[in-house]
């Protein structure tokens, strides 16, 4: 059997063996047809890899070559993007167009939550050669590289502070830019399994979210469930099954609840909607309308119809009781135990 050469093999080298290696000449790197005899692929043309065989103890003298290699390619055009540098969402990246409005208000394009943004806050007009950033009359004014603006042509790299805490950063990308940006931020705030975002997105938004509604006391709900009898799942049809579960679960919840609710994975088999403006008899809608979603859905593994059912604790705001972000957890997590002890798939909602 033959086996790709990781470079950790290269630490147990010594020095003497590590000089006998055969390097690339300079024309590789430059692209440049080396020779029949040389041993080596032209750079670019291939992917090249050293081989060892396990059963000897001396370097092979051929590299292997693997065909049809996928060249990454760009069309070459660069489009004009924000990336959040500060505040809430830190590394998420919003596509410009020709003409867009950020703020925190349901006018604006791009809705962003953070102490001193207006509800329309600044303007970004889009041209194919450049892009001008125009204040709004926001209350707390518009920041370009540290200097207030009305008015303002932005070059790549430039910061843009709205409100005391949020600062996006101006560019142009490419394809692979953008493919790279929007990977890192859905690595670092999705969970792997259900693809749904995880804990520490969660109390992020849940910290931004809390200290906007107890400033301006508006309404904020927080939902919590828990899947009935998980263990059971688990310990009857086996880690997959458990796992297959919550895949569906978070699938079948997506199309129940708005675009902009904060949908997470807590921990474990016990999520959280985090639902900015919502009421509490709303909250109380929606969580009934997701109890029955859940309580319908065909869940199954290898063919086995599985019976999935949750218990549902709501929080609220404003409440007198209320004076953190982790009271308001500590709310509604409660009510979700009060909606196991009272019998499993039920709603209860903290008074």
């Amino acid at each position: 059997m033959w086996i790709a050469v990781q470079a950790s093999l290269f630490s147990g080298l010594s020095g003497s063996a590590l000089a006998a290696i055969p390097r690339p000449a300079r024309g590789a790197l430059a692209g440049e047809t080396l020779g029949a005899g040389s041993g080596i692929a032209p750079f670019g043309s291939s992917l090249v890899s050293w081989a060892l065989d396990p059963m000897r103890d001396d370097w092979e003298d051929k590299t292997v070559i693997a065909n049809d290699v996928a060249r990454a390619t760009t069309s070459g055009r660069k489009r004009a993007q924000l990336i959040v540098l500060a505040g809430a969402n830190v590394g998420e990246m919003y596509e410009l167009k020709t003409s867009l409005i950020i703020g925190r208000g349901r006018e604006a394009d791009i809705r962003i939550q953070g102490d001193g943004i207006s509800r329309k806050h600044v303007r970004l007009l889009l041209t194919a050669d450049k892009a001008v950033l125009e204040d709004l009359g926001s209350t707390n004014g518009s920041f370009v590289n540290g200097e207030r603006v009305t008015t303002c042509e932005l070059e790549d790299g430039d910061k843009i502070q709205v409100g005391t805490a949020t600062i996006l950063k101006f560019t142009r990308q490419d394809e692979l830019d953008e493919g790279f940006q929007r990977q890192m931020f859905e690595s670092a705030s999705r969970d792997a399994l259900t693809q749904i975002y995880n804990k520490r997105f969660f109390l992020e938004q849940l910290h931004s979210e809390y200290a906007y509604a107890a400033r301006h006391s508006t309404d904020l709900s927080l939902i919590m469930f828990d899947i009935d009898h998980f263990k059971l799942i688990n310990d009857t049809y086996g880690h997959p099954a458990g796992d297959a579960v919550l895949a569906e679960l978070a699938r079948a919840v997506i199309p129940a609840i708005r675009t902009e609710d904060v949908f997470a994975r807590y921990g474990g088999e016990e999520f959280a909607i985090l639902s900015r403006t919502t009421t509490r008899a709303a909250a109380l809608v929606v969580a009934e309308r997701l109890r029955k979603t859940i309580e319908e859905q065909a869940f199954a593994h290898e063919g086995t119809r599985l019976s999935v059912t949750v218990s549902i604790g709501v929080g609220y705001m404003p409440n007198a009781v209320i004076t953190s972000p982790e009271q308001l957890v500590n709310v509604a997590d409660k009510a979700l135990y009060q909606a196991k002890r009272a019998g499993r798939n039920r709603v209860v909602c903290a008074d």
